[in-house]
């Protein structure tokens, strides 16, 4: 109940089916073949999703090698047919834009930044803003100190314009998702459109990327750093366009030089050598160890591309480590993906497909009832006003007999889902900013006056567990999402049965 939620779907290993577009022409879809055909071992991939499933927050998993799936998972209640919020992995496609536009000759990397917002410029710009150009927007080195707001009601340009620039651009690295914002307003203003729409022809229609979306600031400007969705093998396609040096299915969309640039390193931002956010950065993508490049986002959203393997590994998560991810593809996938064709192994393909086929994130556990249960059904329990507004909330039977529906009355209006037992079921979402997308929940007794349920937000990486206590008239609500960008727990709150 609270300010987290969104969708995805089921699990499998699923074959997209191929839709026609306004043109009559079929979207694109890759190839799918055994692992031992493009030179890896099926037993070796299906540790690799033995070790992902170990973690219990992935949310999807594609292998792309020689131009070919390999293996493709989506951990129920996730599935392949919807959209993932990709948050920073966005910043990539933003880039591209960039190199887009400065092939049609709209804009230059050595551009200065204030050229195209004069209206915007502070009345007084310093030296360094006045010197701050689009490489450095490019490569986060713009100058700043620390980010200015990047929320969709703040971010502007004259917010950014008037952020103090305490270092010479070009010389001092800062992730800086503002910076990216920048890049977007800029494509804006040189072409008339917003980044998705001038990608829309330019990129996602010839990779066969069909239903993007991309949120805007207050402006209408999309918001560049993050806002973009988009489904799983679309981020594969990206990597592989990539990888391709930006030429697909006999057409160069990407200039190659373009692709050079962006995915070198063009500054250097750490020197751990176990890190993989310390190998430098290019133009809004990071260099990994291993001779890889990626873009990635927020909780574990990845597009890796590796050169040398020839291979793109597409992963969407709600993770909190996120260099554990890495790690395990550095230590158990990297060392697998072999120069030659191997044997087939109808045995290991068989065992991988059903391992896919059978993804699931673990539900709640516990008793499908307990003895408070008839007690509590149907009583309107109401809260005073708090910061999450939740004002009250009912719990009743679902229709199958099976889990509960719960009604809520959140921030003035009147929503209810239901929850499957120790099982994901599947509906929409009833509270916060995902309060009308799609959605799947689970729920159990943890014990005989303890209800558990969570709802998973198929199109977000967040899960958000609430839990309520019953004592008498009372109810104890808290609620914890797996992941977030700052406390993942909400205050506890009391409420009384009417």
């Amino acid at each position: 109940m609270s300010t987290w939620t969104k969708p995805i779907v089921c699990l499998a290993i699923t074959f997209l089916a191929a839709t026609v577009t306004a043109g009559g022409a079929k979207p694109f879809s890759f190839p799918r073949a055994t692992p031992e055909s493009q030179g890896v071992s099926s037993s070796a991939v299906l540790g690799v999703v033995e070790a992902l499933d170990q973690i219990d927050a992935l949310n999807s998993f594609m292998l792309v090698r020689h131009g070919h799936v390999i293996a493709e998972g989506w951990w129920g209640p996730y599935s392949a047919p919807l959209n993932h919020e990709l948050y920073s992995l966005s910043k990539s496609f933003t880039s591209t834009a960039v190199g887009l536009a400065v092939a049609e000759g709209k804009l230059s990397v050595d551009d200065e930044v204030l050229k195209f917002f004069p209206e915007d410029a502070p009345a007084e710009p310093s030296a360094n803003l006045k010197a701050m150009r689009v490489r450095d927007l490019l490569t986060m080195s713009a100058g700043h100190q620390d980010e200015t707001s990047s929320a969709v009601d703040k971010i502007s340009a004259k917010s950014f314009l008037a952020h103090p620039v305490p270092h010479k651009p070009g010389t001092h690295f800062k992730y800086n998702t503002p910076a990216t914002f920048m890049l977007s307003a800029i494509v804006q203003k040189q072409t008339g459109q917003t980044v998705l729409e001038y990608l829309r022809p330019r990129l996602f229609e010839p990779l066969g990327i069909t239903q993007p979306v991309w949120n805007t600031n207050w402006q209408g400007i999309s918001l560049g750093g993050y806002g973009l969705s988009v489904r799983t093998e679309d981020i594969a396609r990206f990597g592989q366009l990539y990888l391709q040096q930006g030429k697909w299915q006999g057409k160069q969309l990407i200039q190659p030089s373009w692709v050079d640039l962006a995915t070198s390193r063009q500054v250097s931002n750490g020197s751990n050598p176990r890190s993989d956010w310390d190998q430098g950065y290019g133009f809004q993508f990071w260099r990994c160890r291993n001779g890889g490049y990626r873009a990635d986002g927020a909780f574990g959203q990845y597009c890796i591309v590796l050169p040398e393997q020839d291979a793109v590994i597409a992963i969407t998560s709600g993770v909190k480590d996120m260099q554990a991810i890495l790690n395990l593809v550095w230590d158990k996938l990297l060392p697998v993906l072999g120069p030659k064709r191997l044997k087939a192994n109808a045995l290991a393909q068989s065992k991988l497909a059903e391992k896919l086929a059978g993804l699931s994130l673990r539900p709640v556990n516990g008793a499908e009832t307990s003895p408070l249960a008839a007690k509590i059904v149907g009583r309107k329990f109401v809260f005073s006003a708090n910061a999450q507004k939740l004002e009250s909330l009912t719990l009743t039977p679902n229709a199958s007999g099976k889990g509960v529906t719960v009604a809520v009355q959140s921030g003035g209006a009147s929503r209810q889902f239901s929850s499957g037992t120790r099982a994901w079921q599947h509906g929409s979402g009833s509270f916060g900013t995902y309060s009308n997308a799609p959605a799947a929940a689970s729920s159990a007794w943890a014990t005989e006056d303890t209800l558990v349920v969570r709802q998973c937000f198929t199109e977000t990486p967040f899960r958000v567990t609430h839990t309520l206590r019953f004592d008498g008239n009372q109810v104890f609500y808290d609620a914890e999402t797996n992941v977030g960008f700052g406390g993942v727990k909400q205050p506890q709150l009391v409420g009384h049965a009417e």
